[in-house]
């Protein structure tokens, strides 16, 4: 996903109600391997790596100090 100048990496799959699934620190989206293709019987399911982490972009030096 694109938005302005920054990139989110998101696998989207399944077929019901959207479940956003969210890593922790330091992991990626692959930490939910094992569960994410079960929950897609019942759910959408939408798995992004947060900003900085995996193939998500991270923030330039400039935007976090001013």
């Amino acid at each position: 996903m694109q938005l302005n100048e920054v990139t989110i990496r998101v696998r989207i799959g399944g077929d019901g109600p959207p479940l956003l699934l969210l890593h922790g620190h330091p992991q990626t989206h692959v930490m939910w391997h094992k569960i994410a293709p079960r929950l897609a019987d019942d759910f959408t399911v939408v798995v992004p790596d947060l900003r900085g982490y995996g193939e998500s972009s991270k923030p330039t030096y400039d935007r976090l100090y001013k």
